[in-house]
């Protein structure tokens, strides 16, 4: 059987509170990979304006979701716009209001960190908070309300407020044969046909997969 299309906007039958990402986000600067998706029974169509904070066309960060990500609802990505100037006393953005004789509100005057990379096969649980310019990992699984303020590794665990590894999913040996057969990136067919080696936990069977 194929995959479904990626681009469908309720790919669970009977429900509308999961969208696949690629049907409601047209922003130039969050990319979505393929079957990406976010769920909120309040509506998943609003994901940017509920789950994006803080995203400024002026500052030009981009959030980056790989390939087979699950979004729990209320999770947030808070970009870069949301820091303030601290190079003097105040931190007090008196620009973006308009107030006059003080320096202009711009990204150079801000502590930028870079884009939001979300890798592939991320599940990210519900209401958890990613900060400004952090790569997670492929194959991660960021826990319920966890605050995640550093680079996640790959196929690690993270919880808690502030976020910490608790665990890697797998030994270091599996881990690095996950990132070698990048298993996301292969042609929809090969996919399909393997789903059963990709849901198991036999890494020689998947690294023989055809």
């Amino acid at each position: 059987m194929p995959l479904p299309d990626p681009k469908t906007r309720h790919p669970i039958a009977g429900w509308k509170g999961t969208a696949f990402l690629k049907a409601v986000v047209d922003h130039p600067l969050v990319e979505v990979g393929d079957y990406s998706y976010y769920d909120d029974s309040r509506g998943p169509e609003h994901f940017l304006a509920r789950c994006v904070r803080y995203h400024f066309d002026f500052i030009g960060d981009r959030l980056i979701i790989g390939k087979f990500v699950a979004i729990a609802q209320a999770a947030q990505f808070i970009m870069n716009g949301a820091n303030h100037p601290m190079g003097g006393f105040s931190t007090y953005p008196f620009g973006m209001f308009g107030f006059e004789n003080v320096p202009d509100f711009t990204r150079d005057g801000l502590p930028l960190r870079g884009d939001t990379v979300i890798g592939n096969d991320v599940w990210i649980g519900r209401e958890a908070v990613i900060m400004p310019g952090v790569t997670i990992g492929d194959g991660a699984i960021i826990g319920t309300r966890a605050q995640v303020s550093r680079d996640v590794p790959p196929y690690a665990v993270v919880v808690g407020n502030p976020g910490r590894v608790v665990k890697l999913r797998f030994p270091s040996e599996v881990v690095a044969a996950l990132l070698e057969i990048r298993w996301w990136d292969w042609e929809p067919e090969k996919i399909a046909r393997n789903l059963p080696l990709i849901a198991g936990a036999d890494i020689d069977a998947l690294r023989a997969a055809v």
